[in-house]
């Protein structure tokens, strides 16, 4: 079979003929140049092309082209080419090939059946035995459908998302009142689907065999069936497979491009616009330059001084550098002395002893880090073995240690104290001793003063109970209860006369009769009634007095199982409180004297109890253990709140008459006030004792507070709280009273304020009692 050269020139619109496969074996020759490239022997199916039946527009977009073989293949400037080259090239008849060509053909011709089944099997089969072999032809030429120009603009992230709505990233639910769901390309509405009830979706869920792998699409409104790869990828997802089957995330990298970088000389890129245009930079920098010269900040021809090359090692401190002001130099290292010589004086070499005790002694706290040795010459001299420790510690001393300028500020000290009112503007508050009570053998414990403040009780560790008359100093009653008397107080309700006085396990109310006769037959009715209620269960023993204890004045009295340290009267003075540090659960306990009641408002103990008080208007009980001080709600029978001390062991305890502000005593020497609305800590803390402060106390009327110590002195203060809430509470030291004198390390014990007067009580293990008004 010849070759025409329609065969072997191509169009210029057609591609390079592809090569033919390898041959199975040297007898087996193909040649494909009728083939045009474009499309693979997978396009074509069996029947598709046979004895030339097909035609151009077949549906893979491959057709036939039948073109004369007398007549070449060209383009249209190819022939307009030709026509004026007078077409030289041809040959004579237009059918002659060259000598390759004929050898092409003697090859196939030789190939036998199976090159003729092959050919066959394309539809480009030449008889080889027709006498017209040689004759000119028609041959077929394969073209490729033309394909959709690519749209250079597309920038899509999705490139197979095909959707009609163009909605985009909108919300649905902005189309939930609108009856339809987005619009398509042209801008037409996209119209929501009709929806049924559940019913209506079971029932076509039943007809519908693939409603099992539906998926509903909202962005089209429509129900998507998954493909089996779609059902593949979602298993293989679900089961933390890789999404590709055939993916190998652990295959080896292939480096597409080296990581070398190519070095070359020169460069093939053009020249940039800026390296022929003048610099607007140089420019400024030289007007900078040229304005400097003008103002004499730069002069030209100025010699530079060139900087020594060596410098002193043990010369002095180095200056601070220009760039860093606030630079402070490093210490210097110690010059070395004899003592580091290879050769010291016999006076510092150390001796055996001395050796031994430099060695028992702490690293910090040697007087040297080294053993002074003595060598015969240098060269004797070994390396020192801590060299590299104590370079390392030097460098860590100039990095970790911060250096920093503190500039010397010249305060006035008084301008640092806080500019309180004079104590002469704050009058009136006891300053001057008036009188002094004596009486008592033993050092007196406890004074309370009567609420009509004619009267003065007052215990003592002689077991004695006596009570004073404030204006003379007279003792106008005594009574002994066989035991020391912790505590002292007098009922706060002035239609009665009671006196309750703790006394080791026992509590025992007096009725002094001192009142009036009217106040004393009150009292008496009291008592009566008292004894007429029936006793209820409680933790304490109520017991009537003898008629001999009776004529002495005593009414009532308690008995507890531990020892009562102190005892407290409600503002109304029907009920009060005792302290029994050691009672455990019930160390503190409430009594009611109109129903003859004991109550043990709580369960277990939280701390050794040392004070309990009643708020002087609210439903609240106040109890100090050790560290803290707790507010219950009477009421609502709970927790109000939890006040932090900061000390070590309160001592004593008093809340001002407005309710708002507790002052606590220390045995840690402090006096700590505490303001409820603002905090849960100290709001201020006096520290103006010397020793452990013993007891606190309010005046009910004035503004004053005052504290006790052992050290025998009586502090006052001056402490005005404002009704104003945005306004602190202003405390002011006005006096110091030198009351009593210490004995066996004990010195003032106790203090208490006139109800009316701005006097103050006070006793203390001088067994003396003093009022200073």
């Amino acid at each position: 079979m010849k070759r025409t050269r329609a065969q072997a020139v191509a169009p210029p619109t057609v591609a390079k003929p592809k090569r033919a496969p390898e041959p199975e074996s040297d007898d087996e020759t193909y040649d494909f140049n009728n083939i045009v490239e474009g499309d693979s022997d997978d396009n074509f199916e069996d029947g598709d092309l046979e004895d030339g039946n097909a035609s151009e527009g077949d549906s893979d977009g491959i057709g036939w082209e039948e073109v004369p073989s007398d007549g070449d293949i060209h383009s249209e400037d190819e022939d307009e080419d030709e026509e004026e080259d007078g077409e030289e090239e041809d040959g004579e008849d237009g059918s002659a090939g060259s000598p390759e060509d004929e050898e092409d053909d003697e090859e196939f011709a030789s190939s036998g059946d199976d090159d003729e089944d092959e050919e066959d099997e394309f539809g480009l089969s030449d008889d080889s035995d027709s006498p017209n072999r040689g004759e000119s032809k028609a041959v077929r030429v394969l073209r490729k459908k033309p394909l959709p120009e690519i749209d250079p603009v597309y920038e899509s992230d999705d490139s197979d998302e095909e959707t009609i709505n163009t909605t985009g990233n909108v919300p649905r639910e902005w189309y939930e009142d609108f009856p339809h769901i987005g619009y398509d390309v042209e801008g037409k509405k996209i119209m929501k689907g009709s929806k049924g009830d559940k019913l209506d979706a079971f029932l076509s869920a039943m007809d519908d065999p693939n409603a099992w792998r539906s998926v509903y699409d909202a962005l089209e409104d429509k129900d998507v069936v998954l493909s089996a790869e779609d059902l593949e990828l979602l298993n293989r997802i679900k089961a933390n497979k890789l999404p590709e089957a055939d993916y190998d995330p652990y295959e080896p990298t292939v480096e597409w491009f080296t990581s070398q970088t190519m070095v070359t000389p020169l460069s093939a890129a053009p020249e940039p616009k800026r390296r022929f245009i003048p610099s607007k930079t140089e420019a400024r920098r030289i007007l900078y330059i040229a304005r400097a010269i003008q103002k004499g900040w730069i002069v030209p021809g100025k010699k530079t001084t060139s900087k020594p090359k060596y410098y002193s090692v043990w010369d002095d401190a180095d200056e601070p550098r220009e760039d860093h002001p606030m630079h402070i130099p490093a210490p210097k290292m110690a010059l070395p002395d004899n003592a580091e010589s290879y050769n010291p004086p016999a006076e510092y070499l150390l001796t055996k002893e001395e050796e031994e005790e430099w060695k028992k002694t702490d690293a910090e706290d040697r007087p040297t880090n080294f053993i002074p040795k003595k060598y015969p010459n240098l060269r004797s001299v070994p390396g020192y073995d801590r060299f590299i420790q104590e370079r390392f510690d030097r460098c860590l001393d100039l990095y970790l240690c911060p250096r920093m300028v503190k500039k010397k500020v010249n305060i006035d000290p008084e301008s640092l104290i806080p500019k309180l009112p004079s104590p002469k503007d704050l009058r009136p508050f006891p300053s001057a001793l008036a009188i002094v009570y004596k009486g008592h053998t033993g050092r007196v414990r406890s004074i309370s003063v009567d609420p009509t403040g004619q009267w003065l009780a007052s215990g003592s560790d002689d077991q004695t109970v006596r009570v004073w008359e404030v204006a003379t100093g007279r003792c106008l009653k005594s009574w002994t209860v066989g035991e020391t008397v912790q505590s002292v107080s007098w009922n706060p309700n002035k239609a009665l006369s009671l006196l309750a006085v703790a006394a080791q396990s026992r509590v025992i109310l007096f009725n002094p009769e001192l009142a009036s006769t009217v106040t004393n037959f009150a009292t008496d009715q009291l008592i009566t009634q008292v004894w007429s209620n029936d006793p209820a269960k409680s933790a304490s023993e109520w017991a009537k007095p003898t008629d001999a204890e009776f004529k002495d004045g005593h009414r009532v009295h308690i008995t507890f199982a531990k020892n009562v340290t102190y005892l407290t009267w409600h503002r109304k003075g029907d009920y009060f409180a005792t302290v029994s540090p050691d009672a455990a659960s019930t160390a503190v306990l409430v009594h009611q004297l109109s129903k003859r009641q004991t109550q043990n408002p709580f369960r277990k103990s939280k701390g050794l109890v040392q004070r309990v008080l009643f708020h002087p208007s609210k439903p609240f009980l106040f109890v100090a253990t050790q560290r803290y001080v707790r507010v219950y709600n009477l009421l609502k029978q709970e927790l109000a709140k939890k006040l932090q001390s900061g000390a070590k062991w309160i001592s004593s305890m008093d809340i001002h008459p407005g309710g708002d502000n507790v002052i606590i005593g220390t045995y840690d020497k402090r006096v700590c006030w505490f303001d409820m609305d603002l905090s849960t800590k100290p709001y201020k803390t006096l520290r103006y004792h010397k020793f452990a402060v013993r007891q606190v106390s309010f005046h009910k009327r004035y503004p004053l507070f005052a504290s006790c110590s052992d050290d025998g002195s009586v502090n006052i203060f001056h402490g005005m709280v404002y009704n104003d809430l945005m306004q602190n509470p202003l405390i002011v030291p006005v006096k110091t009273l030198r009351a009593h004198d210490v004995v066996d390390s004990l010195g003032a014990l106790h203090c208490e304020f006139h109800p009316t007067q701005p006097w103050i009580f006070s006793c203390g293990s001088d067994t003396t009692i003093k009022l200073f008004s």
